[in-house]
């Protein structure tokens, strides 16, 4: 299968970049709903409409929810291009329909993804909420979960930048986790179904992104929504959106979260899922934290009249300004900085750091500065 080509054919070019909300989908979900596929299945805690979409008439049932976290918007993105195949009328979206039901909420934190927060409106995070269950939101995905009895569970989520696979040096581009469903996190018949449709999908971006795939840590946390499903006898995944070079709009990560979906109901549909292939999922380089936006490499500062050579980062952060996402790079931390990795190196060969306060870089600082008085540098990049 061409994967690339059917990514073109179906992508959903009316929404783009990170901030994505229920007005941006809205128009979508009126397109697409031609036999009221498209239902409102609860409110969020202000009162917005939580949606859900459902197409298919096969006998595995899939559930799939994105934008638990508001800001996290990636999925959404790729599952709604997955929708178009699905609506598209080709051999392949029949032959999935036929096998499939799919349950799809798009957006399950409105107010989140309007405020542009990891939270919903009462500052609450949806993924540590399955066991209380004390918002709305987390009460909409657990009785359409009970009342749909799903056959898999695909829990889509982005993660931030500072991701790489391992010690690579390499971005995690997409990770995944098959959940544990306890504290021993052993591997029953459900678990083990999760990790080899993993293994699949691996095996299928490693031809695109190799060295770029991760895999979360799967210690046990039963108030998070996939170890829940999971401890409930469902075969749950997680996904994981990450950075891929020079691609903060996630469009390209896009792509490749939408080449997992295809590949996972393929395999599905094709039955071609080898038994057990623990070690497969396991050797998938474990997530871990190294890396920054930013690296400054080989700084001199002067500090309290002594000069040292140095290295300094800085990091994004994502703020919601006028509706739109601006990305303003604040400094974070000074030192050696072994084993980390930057998105950015930049080498300044011993050159001197300046800016409008000091000589040297200071944490929670606006990553806006000077080397040798003469190189200037704005939101973390050169100012050509």
């Amino acid at each position: 299968m061409n994967l690339e080509g059917l990514y073109h054919q179906n992508k959903e070019h009316s929404i783009e970049g990170r901030y994505l909300t229920l007005e941006h989908i809205h128009p979508i979900l009126e397109r697409i709903n031609t036999s009221n596929q498209v239902k409102v299945i609860g409110k969020s805690v202000l009162g917005k409409p939580v949606y859900s979409y459902e197409i298919g008439a096969g006998k595995t049932r899939i559930y799939l929810w994105s934008q638990m976290h508001g800001n996290e918007s990636t999925t959404t993105k790729a599952l709604f291009d997955f929708i178009n195949v699905l609506n598209s009328g080709s051999e392949f979206a029949e032959q999935l329909l036929s096998a499939f039901t799919f349950y799809c909420i798009p957006i399950l934190n409105p107010d989140g993804a309007a405020l542009y927060t990891r939270t919903n409106a009462n500052m609450i995070d949806l993924n540590r909420d399955s066991q209380e269950l004390t918002q709305p939101e987390s009460k909409i995905l657990r009785e359409v979960f009970e009342k749909f009895k799903p056959h898999f569970c695909f829990n889509l989520h982005d993660q931030r930048t500072i991701f790489g696979t391992g010690d690579t040096g390499k971005p995690a581009t997409v990770s995944f986790l098959a959940p544990s469903y306890n504290e021993e996190r052993e591997i029953n018949d459900n678990r083990l179904k999760a990790i080899n449709l993993i293994a699949a999908i691996n095996d299928e971006l490693q031809k695109h992104i190799p060295g770029q795939v991760g895999r979360f840590d799967d210690s046990f946390n039963i108030n998070c929504i996939g170890d829940t499903f999971q401890y409930l006898g469902v075969p749950t995944i997680l996904f994981e959106a990450g950075h891929f070079p020079n691609d903060y709009s996630r469009e390209i990560t896009r792509k490749y979260i939408f080449f997992s979906l295809v590949t996972s109901f393929k395999t599905l549909f094709e039955n071609d899922i080898v038994n057990n292939r623990i070690t497969d999922y396991l050797n998938i380089s474990q997530n871990k934290a190294v890396f920054y936006d930013f690296m400054y490499k080989n700084i001199k500062i002067n500090y309290d009249g002594i000069e040292i050579i140095t290295n300094f980062v800085a990091q994004y952060k994502e703020e919601l300004i006028d509706s739109k996402i601006q990305f303003n790079a604040y400094i974070v931390e000074v030192g050696e900085l072994e084993n980390y990795f930057g998105h950015y190196v930049y080498d300044a060969k011993g050159a001197a750091y300046s800016d409008d306060f000091a000589n040297f870089p200071k944490p929670d600082q606006k990553a806006d500065f000077y080397l040798n008085k003469n190189v200037k540098f704005v939101n973390g990049l050169i100012k050509s």
